[in-house]
Order: structure tokens, then C-alpha cells, then sequence
């Protein structure tokens, strides 16, 4: 059970930011920064594994929260997507 959001494993969804051609590497981190509150050297790693590995993981919790995290990187421009925790 994640305690954190009452959630089981089964219920818990994530927020994948995809790399792409088209977003700076300082945008993407100030995106991860201003939207969920990540800390300077968080967003740095977050970004540098979506640049190195081709995505990262940037959110997690119930479907409807990552949904509305996943059309937030849209605004942003971002690619993003939303999957099943453990997929």
C-alpha cells in the first residue's frame, strides 16, 4: 500500500516526460522545477535521465492526478505520457 496517497500498486499510475528534439535541457528542468516543485538538483537529474535513457519518471499517484500531470507537460510542450506503476 503506498501510505502516501492510500493507494495499492495496482492503482498507481506515473508520469513519464519523454526526451525529444525540440526542448532545451535548461527548459525542461525549469518545466520539472516550476510545475512540481522539484528542487534544482532533482530536476537536474530528472532532466539528464530523460536526455541520457530517453525518458523519466516524474510523478506518481491515482489515474486522475497523473492524467492532469501528463496534460500539464503537454502545455508545457512536452512528451509525456501516463502508464500503470510497474509496466
Amino acid at each position: 500500500m503506498d501510505t502516501r496517497e492510500g493507494l495499492s500498486l495496482a492503482d498507481t499510475w506515473v508520469t513519464l516526460v519523454w526526451n525529444d528534439p525540440v526542448n532545451l535541457m535548461s527548459y525542461v528542468s525549469y518545466v520539472f522545477e516550476s510545475y512540481f516543485g522539484y528542487s534544482q538538483q532533482k530536476a537536474k537529474t530528472l532532466m539528464l535521465q530523460v536526455h541520457h535513457e530517453g525518458r523519466a519518471v516524474v510523478s506518481s499517484g491515482g489515474r486522475e492526478k497523473v492524467e492532469v500531470d501528463v496534460q500539464a507537460m503537454h502545455e508545457f510542450g512536452l512528451w509525456a505520457t501516463m502508464q500503470r506503476s510497474g509496466e
